[in-house]
């Protein structure tokens, strides 16, 4: 079972309305790069309040209608990342009315998941109709604009097709999900390299279309002529409670499994593809990252293409022995991208990463390590690294 969403451009039939109409905030009419600017003096349909607001200046004005309640914060995330505010949460002021507010900035240009604490419950922002889709707990999203679409933004450009395909896995013996992204102009009668991307901990396949927004990057780098035509294939890579004891045990041969059961299975046979390692490559954030490091670098009967984002491992030399002392690991592997964000590189996660790059620089693997944008272990950074990176330098040969 599958149906196509033509180019997530769902309001199409709108387009008849005169370009001077000027839009409200979170109108949901068209896909606005500025979404959350108050441009008409409307609240979002159903909302109290407006929140957030985000002013030209890149500051963020949050409001909260909540006049029972003791204490409204902000908690530690992606926000306090790119404000260098450390972990404390933030807190809100009371007005006599009733309404928390809280303004801070400005901020990056940047898309931000958030959440938060009411009386000591973590909440998604009650005023703010764009979620953050994941599958923990609630978040929110701010969308922080600058005088123009960014690079992850729906321009006026060809646009692909995301294809969700549901199917049953005798692996993880349930229905499944996945996302596939077709380029601008797929034609049947040619063959295309296939890009499998995956999610992190407590991520869904739908989050690298509506958080990551790889469908618009790669609509956008195609216009740009950075980068080659490719099938994306979005898998679901929970395989095993991510809480499950023997999680990190047994995650990596079930995942194996499924790809090599299920997902290449699928989409070889649905869609016109390079079926070699050399026109397949796999590559996640985080716990994505390490599937693709864990698993890819076992399967090179499978990919020769590989992009570990904001991942890695302090014991590489033992738990990659086999591809770090391959001696033709370099004639297998066509390219290798290990890469994270600029606020994440001297912590634990960036530890990790870094290990791996010099595991891979002491056995004389050919990669590329890169360390850049704004952002922390957070969507900002993943979908930077794609962008000015990953996706630019994938297949740029062919």
């Amino acid at each position: 079972m599958k149906f196509s969403i033509k180019s997530l451009h769902w309001l199409a039939v709108f387009l008849f309305i005169s370009p001077a109409f000027s839009w409200g905030q979170q109108a949901n009419v068209n896909l606005e790069y500025n979404p959350q600017k108050n441009t008409e003096g409307l609240i979002p349909f159903s909302a109290p309040v407006n929140s957030p607001e985000v002013h030209d200046d890149r500051t963020v004005t949050f409001r909260v209608k909540a006049p029972g309640a003791k204490m409204v914060e902000l908690p530690s995330g992606a926000i306090h990342t790119a404000l260098d505010k450390g972990r404390e949460p933030i807190p809100f002021t009371k007005g006599e009315d009733g309404v928390w507010t809280l303004t801070i900035g400005p901020l990056p240009v940047d898309m931000y998941a958030y959440n938060l604490r009411i009386d000591g419950v973590q909440v998604a922002d009650p005023s703010n109709t764009y979620a953050a889709f994941t599958a923990m707990p609630p978040y929110s999203q701010l969308i922080v604009h600058g005088n123009t679409p960014a690079y992850y933004d729906a321009k006026n450009v060809p646009h692909g097709n995301v294809t969700r395909h549901v199917y049953h896995s005798a692996v993880t013996n349930g229905q499944r999900e996945m996302y596939v992204y077709t380029p601008p102009g797929y034609n049947p009668a040619k063959k295309y390299p296939v890009l499998y991307l995956l999610g992190g901990s407590g991520e869904l396949p739908s989050n690298w279309i509506f958080d990551g927004r790889v469908n618009f990057i790669m609509d956008n780098l195609l216009a740009e002529g950075m980068a080659v035509p490719m099938i994306i294939a979005i898998p679901n890579n929970q395989v095993i409670h991510r809480n499950h004891p023997k999680h990190t045990e047994l995650t990596f041969d079930i995942f194996e499994k499924k790809m090599r059961k299920h997902v290449i299975p699928l989409v070889d046979e649905t869609y016109s593809t390079i079926q070699s390692p050399k026109g397949r490559a796999i590559s996640g954030l985080s716990m994505g990252g390490r599937h693709s490091m864990f698993v890819g670098f076992r399967s090179l009967d499978l990919f020769a293409n590989f992009g570990i984002l904001s991942a890695g491992d302090t014991n590489a030399e033992t738990t990659l022995s086999q591809f770090l002392n391959d001696p033709k690991v370099n004639e297998k592997v066509d390219y290798l991208f290990v890469g994270q964000g600029t606020e994440e590189a001297s912590g634990f996660m960036g530890s990790r990463c870094v290990a791996l790059h010099e595991a891979l620089n002491k056995h004389n693997i050919e990669h590329e390590y890169y360390v850049g944008g704004h952002g922390g272990h957070d969507w900002a950074t993943w979908r930077h690294l794609l962008y000015y990176r990953f996706l630019p330098n994938l297949w740029k040969d062919n």
